[in-house]
């Protein structure tokens, strides 16, 4: 039995259902700069995943699979009395969308810069600065990361690898983002399945990929992949965006969101 999800639910009871799903050593608050604009048309649910945010781990002797992961979110749509909702996913949220999209489970899929495209060399050269930024959150003091991000060129620095634009971070969310990193429970075992993890499935369901041309993390080249990988999607780019496209531009990321999750 897989522990249950923190979530945030906002919306309008009977309206379509759309499940927002965050990347690796994230939080559910990722999606705050889009969350209230999609709460007016769609009955929204953010979770934190399991081992993030204020949400439990998995026990220890379960795998951080695709497999599993779909099959915990399965369960927590039906927790919320949501059946096939539309799904957003960033990142590692990104590729549990196409997972769940693939298996029939959602309604829509709008996946912004999801894992599973890269080659074996730059998977790990996403692995490593994901790693870096780990052990840098691990090793500082909560009150120097608290100090850190209360000055501008600290929140720049802090965000610099997720977002094409970190200062439109206040403090407090950037301090919120360095302490979920730091305690991110599943983290490493999450990271570990990432080393070898690779999208190969047919999505049967409506389909967004779209990508940050600012990315620094998954690199914009890696849009060409997932285009030939899934030559029936809707493949975008995001313009100006990093990793984490929702604060770098809301606008774009809600349109294209509604364009898809119809």
């Amino acid at each position: 039995m897989h522990p249950d999800l923190a979530y945030t639910r906002r919306g309008t009871p009977g309206a379509p259902p759309l499940v927002l799903l965050h990347g690796i050593g994230h939080r559910r608050q990722a999606w705050d700069p889009v969350l209230d604009d999609l709460a007016r048309d769609y009955d929204v649910i953010a979770p934190d995943l399991s081992g993030f945010g204020e949400s439990p781990a998995f026990a220890g002797g379960v795998r951080y699979s695709m497999e599993n992961a779909c099959e915990h979110m399965l369960s927590q749509f039906e927790r919320w009395g949501v059946s096939k909702p539309h799904v957003v996913g960033n990142s590692l949220g990104g590729a549990i969308a196409l997972e769940l999209g693939s298996r029939g489970l959602v309604s829509s899929v709008t996946a912004l810069s999801p894992a599973g495209f890269f080659g074996p060399v730059n998977r790990f050269q996403a692995l490593l600065p994901l790693l870096l930024m780990r052990l840098s959150a691990l090793l500082t003091p909560a009150r120097l990361l608290q100090r850190l991000a209360a000055d501008l060129r600290g929140r720049r620095a802090i965000g610099a690898i997720l977002y094409a634009r970190p200062e439109r971070h206040d403090a407090d969310h950037t301090y919120g983002d360095s302490l979920a990193l730091k305690h991110a429970t599943a983290f490493e075992r999450t990271a570990k399945e990432g080393v070898v993890y690779r999208f190969d499935r047919q999505v049967p369901v409506p389909t967004t990929v779209a990508w940050g041309t600012k990315d620094r993390l998954l690199p914009y080249a890696q849009a060409a992949v997932a285009k030939s990988r899934l030559p029936q999607a809707r493949h975008e780019p995001l313009p100006g965006c990093g990793h984490v496209p929702m604060a770098d531009d809301p606008e774009l990321v809600l349109r294209l969101i509604r364009q898809t999750a119809v």
